[in-house]
């Protein structure tokens, strides 16, 4: 008896149900905007159609496999009617030119004030190892040197830079690599480490600081500033403003649990931390954007005159980016 009660309650409605899955088809396909607009007219009713079977097979106690199917139909009939469907592509298109550097001028301050920290803790150690080049191994350690120190001869330091002969390359490589994971480490934890009212993120911003004014300390003491710049700014400049931009969101989720405002703190801190979140997001593609020119250009332009035209037009492509892109939105 249950079994025809269930056959017949399906023949009766199977024809509604077929067509919205049709539609539905199409919509996942396509995007409801494929829909035409008689389609569109017709989703909302197939849809009211399916809910109402829906509860009329549970009121009834149907089949359980008919009950779990227009249960499944309705939630993606729901979803077509009331929710935003947008494409992948479309979705990345409107968080590279709207959302990233709207939230990054969103956190502004935040970056202002961590780049004062990069700028501290780099002229911190380099005016200690130009005062004393042993005090470089208290600011860079061994493995991360890689073999580039005071007991490094000036043409060993230059070959890193200029690809010479004698392994200097594959050295260059692997110290490149090294860096890359270092800072895109550092980034995260910088984050991360927000909720600990933002004591760790100065700290970590110092601490790197304090490497790049080493490294640049001793090529500046050996009369290779120029080169070094020329090899440290192409990818540089993208990745250090990725590092600055990871703290900037470490900040702001300390801002919002030491300031709470008119907020609970863990309100203050879902608002605040969406909009560092998508900044974070927004740097993590900038570090692949930084090792891609790391591993790729750095290993094929050793012209010091192209290395700097690359940087300057990454700080003014960057520049332009961050202030102009998103305003119209």
């Amino acid at each position: 008896m249950l079994r025809l009660k269930s056959y017949e309650f399906r023949r009766e409605r199977e024809r509604v149900w077929r067509e919205l899955e049709d539609l539905l088809a199409r919509a996942d396909q396509r995007g409801v905007s494929g829909l035409s607009a008689q389609e569109l007219a017709r989703l909302p009713a197939l849809y009211q159609s399916a809910l109402s079977s829906l509860s009329v097979a549970r009121a009834i106690s149907l089949d359980r496999n008919v009950v779990d199917y227009l249960d499944g139909l309705a939630a993606r009939a729901h979803f077509a009617v009331y929710g935003v469907r947008q494409h992948l592509r479309d979705s990345v298109r409107r968080f590279a030119a709207e959302r990233f550097p709207r939230a990054v001028r969103g956190l502004r301050a935040h970056l202002c004030l961590a780049a004062l920290f990069l700028a501290l803790g780099a002229a911190t150690a380099a005016v200690q190892v130009l005062d004393d080049p042993e005090r470089f191994h208290a600011f860079v350690a061994d493995d991360y040197a890689q073999g580039r120190d005071p007991s490094s001869t000036t043409e060993e330091l230059r070959a890193a830079l200029e690809h010479d002969a004698g392994g200097a390359e594959a050295q260059l490589a692997a110290f490149s690599s090294f860096l890359f994971s270092h800072n895109a480490r550092i980034g995260m934890l910088s984050f991360a480490l927000g909720f600990a009212a933002g004591v760790p993120v100065f700290l970590l911003t110092f601490m790197n600081g304090l490497i790049l004014g080493a490294f640049a300390a001793l090529y500046g003491s050996r009369g290779l500033a120029l080169q070094f710049w020329g090899w440290l700014l192409p990818h540089g400049v993208t990745e250090i403003l990725a590092l600055l931009l990871c703290a900037a969101g470490g900040l702001a989720l300390a801002e919002s649990l030491v300031f709470p405002g008119r907020h609970t703190r863990l309100r203050n801190l879902a608002l605040r931390g969406r909009e560092a979140g998508v900044v974070v997001v927004g740097a993590v593609a900038m570090f692949l954007i930084a090792g891609c020119i790391e591993g790729v250009f750095r290993q094929l332009v050793h012209s010091t005159p192209i290395r700097y035209a690359v940087a300057l037009s990454s700080a003014a492509v960057w520049t332009l980016y961050f202030t102009r892109a998103g305003r119209k939105a």
